[in-house]
């Protein structure tokens, strides 16, 4: 008798995912427990493993459908295990099909959408992806470098009228992690009372330690001493003296934490994620480097675990690294607050009663107007810079 290979529960609220890459073609045997079929949720990628050895059949859903959880995608029927139990190799169709040996055997839904946006053929862009997989940032390498392409290989220009071009329409489902973007931003500002508030800071004291102390940190904890960390720092010593930054609203009740799990805006191989850090305020310098230096390269590799992006008390997102002067971050729900780091800047500013030039940074906060009030806000991100400023406070705890 057949056994049902469905889509499982993957977290909390998550209702719908997308099939991304068949790692087993139907008609193939699977070992029990073998991964099958890779799903591409809202938060996470997931691998799904054959809950019984057998031959993989049936298979009802390609890459790049939808399928709701509980939904039956293939069945797995008992068998033998025949001598070539590896073969045959799977693709991205429900059913057996060849690959070209100039392509790459697997490609990334994103990837396969960029591929036909710009007219691409898989085998013609290099493939970094884990297990020689082409991911969507290789095809925008790709189209980059296309691009940048010396003028002298484009053709000669007319000056006649110019031809009627031909003009298209591309029409692509929103994926679950799109979509989930948008439906929680409307949700902020429609369901909060979003302010921001602005400030900025002067980081020559921090770029003056890193400086000072980058080769020793290397050498002893094998990471660099980034910005990040000093935000953290500054964000809980925030946080501490104003408690309803670090609250939420639940129903007609106000929730007080008593620990900060500070949620860190990555950017990775499928668009931004928060991971959290738990208990930060236990975490040294180096260790709140080595945990964003891990997210960072997890989420590139789209392995960032469902459970790590649940929560989070206060979340930090830095637009600078994308070269963002000045913006107004919108809060994760169901926090109170976030906090936005923008790109350094050289400027004239006055110290001591004379014009110096200082590396400067725009900091702002937005928060839920409703719980923190703009006293509250406004002296929050007064103690953020005051710590940055002057990070041995930090260290005194003052």
């Amino acid at each position: 008798m057949s056994t049902d290979l469905k889509i499982p529960a993957v977290g909390e609220s998550i209702t719908e995912v997308i099939i991304g890459e068949w790692l087993k073609a139907d008609g193939a045997w699977v070992d029990e427990d073998e991964n099958v079929v890779v799903i591409e949720t809202d938060k996470v990628n997931l691998e799904i493993p054959a809950p019984v050895a057998g031959v993989l059949s049936g298979v009802t859903k390609k890459t790049g459908d939808t399928a709701a959880v509980g939904d039956v995608i293939a069945q797995i029927v008992p068998g033998e295990r025949p001598a070539d139990a590896g073969a045959p190799k799977a693709s991205s169709a429900p059913a057996p099909a060849s690959t070209p040996s100039d392509k790459p055997a697997r490609v990334t839904p994103a990837a396969q959408r960029l591929l036909a946006e710009h007219g691409l053929d898989a085998g013609a862009v290099a493939a970094t992806g884990p297990g020689g997989r082409l991911l969507k940032e290789d095809v925008l390498r790709h189209v980059a470098a296309a691009k940048a392409a010396p003028a002298a290989s484009a053709p000669a220009v007319s000056h006649s009228a110019p031809s009627q071009r031909a003009r298209s329409i591309e029409r692509v489902r929103m994926s679950p992690l799109r979509k989930t973007v948008a439906r929680r931003l409307c949700e902020a500002q429609q369901n909060a009372a979003l302010l921001t508030t602005f400030n900025e800071i002067d980081m020559s004291a921090v770029m003056g330690l890193r400086r000072e102390y980058k080769q020793t940190y290397i050498d002893r904890y094998g990471i660099k001493l980034g910005f990040m960390s000093f935000f953290v720092k500054a964000v809980i010593e925030g946080l501490k003296a104003f408690p309803a930054v670090n609250a939420q609203i639940e129903g007609d009740e106000v929730l007080y934490h008593s620990y900060y799990d500070i949620g860190v805006a990555i950017g990775g191989g499928r668009g931004l994620v928060v991971p959290v850090i738990r208990d930060a305020d236990a975490l040294s310098f180096a260790q709140i480097e080595q945990t964003i230096a891990d997210f960072g390269r997890r989420a590139r590799e789209n392995k960032i675990k469902l459970d790590e992006l649940m929560g989070g008390t206060f979340s930090i997102t830095n637009g600078g690294v994308y070269g963002s002067l000045l913006s107004t971050p919108i809060v994760n729900p169901p926090q109170s607050g976030i906090l936005g780091m923008h790109g350094i800047q050289d400027r004239p500013v006055a110290v001591d009663g004379e014009v110096v030039i200082r590396p400067m940074m725009y900091v702002a906060v937005t928060y839920d107007h409703r719980i923190v009030d703009g006293r509250e806000a406004v002296s929050f991100l007064r103690r953020i810079k005051d710590c940055v400023e002057a990070p041995v406070r930090m260290l005194m705890e003052i």
